[in-house]
C-alpha cells in the first residue's frame, strides 16, 4: 500500500509539473505593464488604447481559465505590444500638452507687455498735455522761449523699431549721436528693460536730456566694461 501511494504521489507531481510548464509565461509582464501605463496617466492621455490593452488581458485570462494556455499567452504578448503603443501615445500627448502650456504662457506675457505699453503711452500723453498747459499759462521771456524751442527740437522719447538695439538708438543724431552712451537709455528705462540686449518693437523709451559730465563719463565707462548688447 505504501508503495502504491508513493507511485501515485509521483504521478501527481509529474502531471502538475507538466501543466505548470504550459501555463502562460507573459501574464505577469502584461499585468505589470498595464499597471505602469495607468500610473503614467493612460486614463487621461490614451483612453482608447488603454481599453484595448485591458481587453487583450481579459481575453487572455478567459482563455487561461479554459486551459488554453498557449493561446492565452499570445493575448498576453499582444497586451505587451499594446502597452508599448500606449506609452508612445502618452509621450506624444504630454509633449503636446507642454507645447500648449508654453504657447499659452507666451501669449499671456505678450498681452501683459502690450497692456504695459498702452498704459505707458497714456501716461506719456497725459504728461505732455499737462506740460503743454503749464507752458501756455506761464509767461516766458522771448529768450527763454527760443531756448525751449531749441531744447524741444530733440525728442524726449523714442519708439523702438524692429532690429534696433540700445547702442543703435543712442548713436542716432537726434538722441545722443554716440553709441557708447546706450547705458543712459538703459538706466532711464529699467522699469521696462530687464536685459539691455532685449528690447521690443513698439517700446517707448525715455531719453534723458539733463545729463552731467559725470553721467556721460559713467555711461562710457559702463559701456567699455560690458559688451555692447
Amino acid at each position: 500500500m505504501k508503495v502504491r501511494a508513493g507511485i501515485a504521489a509521483l504521478v501527481t507531481i509529474a502531471v502538475l509539473a507538466g501543466c505548470a510548464s504550459h501555463l502562460p509565461v507573459h501574464r505577469i509582464d502584461a499585468l505589470t505593464r498595464f499597471s505602469a501605463v495607468r500610473t503614467m496617466g493612460a486614463e487621461k492621455y490614451a483612453t482608447p488604447e488603454l481599453a484595448s490593452l485591458q481587453q487583450a488581458i481579459a481575453e487572455g485570462d478567459a482563455l487561461m481559465q479554459s486551459g488554453k494556455y498557449e493561446l492565452a499567452d499570445s493575448y498576453y504578448l499582444l497586451a505587451i505590444r499594446k502597452s508599448e503603443v500606449v506609452e508612445r501615445s502618452i509621450a506624444r500627448e504630454r509633449e503636446h500638452e507642454r507645447e500648449l502650456q508654453v504657447q499659452s504662457e507666451n501669449e499671456r506675457l505678450a498681452r501683459e507687455r502690450q497692456k504695459a505699453l498702452e498704459e505707458l503711452k497714456r501716461e506719456l500723453a497725459e504728461k505732455e498735455k499737462e506740460e503743454k498747459k503749464r507752458t501756455e499759462r506761464a509767461p516766458q521771456p522771448v529768450r527763454d522761449k527760443e531756448k525751449e524751442k531749441e531744447v524741444r527740437s530733440f525728442p524726449l522719447y523714442h519708439t523702438v523699431k524692429r532690429g534696433e538695439s540700445l547702442p543703435q538708438i543712442a548713436a542716432q543724431p537726434d538722441v545722443y549721436g554716440d553709441a557708447a552712451l546706450w547705458p543712459l537709455l538703459y538706466r532711464a528705462n529699467r522699469d521696462q528693460i530687464r536685459d539691455p540686449g532685449r528690447i521690443w518693437p513698439g517700446q517707448v523709451l525715455r531719453i534723458p536730456r539733463n545729463i552731467s559730465r559725470d553721467d556721460l563719463a559713467e555711461a562710457r565707462r559702463y559701456a567699455q566694461e560690458r559688451p555692447a548688447p
